[in-house]
C-alpha cells in the first residue's frame, strides 16, 4: 500500500493493473475456462469433451464413502490422472477449494475442477490453450485518479440479509450481504449493498451510467476491511472487471438492488482490450 501520497497510489496501482493482468492471462487463469458442466444436465454421466463417468451420489445408500460426493469412474485408457496418478477405477471426489492448478483430476495439461453450488455439482474444465488466451490482448483500464479513492463507511445490517438477483446464466440465485458501504462523490451521498468476505473485507457487485456503454455491463469492488468505527476508503481505481467477462461459463451476480449507481464512474477495470 502507498504512504498517502498520490505519486505513490499511482505507482501502486500500476503494479496492481499488471499483477492482474497476469492473473487473468495465467495458464489456468480465467481466460482458459472451456466449460463449466452440469451434473443434473448430464444424467447419463458423460460429460461434453470429458471422458470417465461422472456421478451425484448425493442421497444414496452407498456407504463406502462420504455421502456428499461425486464420483468418477474411468479406465487408464481415458488419460485422466488424480493426484497427479492415472486413474484405472473409481475415485470419490469433494469440491476443490485451492487453486486451479492444484485442482485433482487432469487431463494432460487441462484441469477439471469439481465445484459445488446451491446442492449441485458441476465440473469445470480449465485449458491452457484456449482461443480466448491467446486472443488476449489487456484490459482497458482508467489510470489512476486519487479523486475516485474516497473515504467510506460500512454499516452492518442486524443480521446477514440474502437478496435474489439474477445471474449470468440467466438464473436467479440469492446473494448474502452483509450491510451498506456509504460515500460522496461529487457531494452526493450513494450507498452500495456488499457482503463480507471471510477476512473482513467487502465485496460489493455494482453498475453506473457507464455500463454497457464504456465500461462492461457490472464490475466488483473489493474494499479493504473496515476499522472498529466502519471506515474504509472506497476506491474505484481498482473496479474490476467479473470473471464472466473473460469466459461466458462463469456464474457471475448482477448488481442487487440499489446497487445501480446514477453517475459515471469513469475509473478502474473497463472492457477487455480488443486491438
Amino acid at each position: 500500500m502507498s504512504n498517502g501520497h498520490p505519486a505513490d497510489a499511482a505507482q501502486d496501482w500500476k503494479h496492481w493493473h499488471e499483477q492482474r493482468t497476469e492473473t487473468v492471462s495465467a495458464p489456468y487463469g480465467p481466460l482458459s475456462l472451456t466449460g463449466t458442466h452440469w451434473l443434473a444436465d448430464h444424467p447419463e454421466g458423460h460429460l461434453p469433451g470429458i471422458p470417465g463417468h461422472w456421478a451425484d451420489t448425493s442421497g444414496t445408500s452407498d456407504t463406502s464413502g462420504p455421502s456428499d460426493a461425486l464420483v468418477l469412474t474411468a479406465g487408464v485408457e481415458d488419460g485422466l490422472t488424480v493426484d497427479g496418478t492415472p486413474l484405472g477405477g473409481e475415485v470419490r471426489l469433494g469440491a476443490d477449494s485451492g487453486p486451479v492448478a492444484d485442482a485433482r483430476v487432469a487431463l494432460g495439461g487441462r484441469r477439471l475442477v469439481v465445484i459445488r453450488r446451491e446442492g449441485l455439482w458441476a465440473v469445470r474444465d480449465f485449458d491452457p490453450d484456449t482461443a480466448a488466451r491467446r486472443a488476449f490482448r489487456g484490459i482497458d483500464a482508467t489510470a489512476y485518479d486519487e479523486r475516485w479513492a474516497v473515504p467510506g463507511r460500512f454499516i452492518p445490517y442486524d443480521e446477514d440479509r440474502t437478496v435474489t438477483v439474477g445471474n449470468a446464466d440467466g438464473k436467479e440465485r440469492g446473494l448474502g450481504v452483509g450491510g451498506e458501504l456509504s460515500f460522496r462523490i461529487g457531494g452526493v451521498e450513494h450507498t452500495l449493498q456488499v457482503s463480507v468476505e471471510g477476512d473482513g473485507s467487502l465485496w460489493a457487485v455494482f453498475a453506473d451510467a457507464t455500463s454497457g456503454v464504456s465500461s462492461y455491463r457490472f464490475r466488483f469492488l473489493r474494499p479493504a476491511a473496515p476499522g472498529a468505527d466502519g471506515r474504509t476508503t472506497v476506491d474505484f481505481n481498482r473496479a474490476l472487471l467479473p470473471p464472466c467477462a473473460f469466459a461466458d461459463h462463469f456464474i457471475c451476480p448482477f448488481p442487487p438492488p440499489g446497487n445501480t449507481l446514477p453517475v459515471d464512474i469513469a475509473a478502474g477495470e473497463r472492457n477487455l482490450r480488443d486491438i
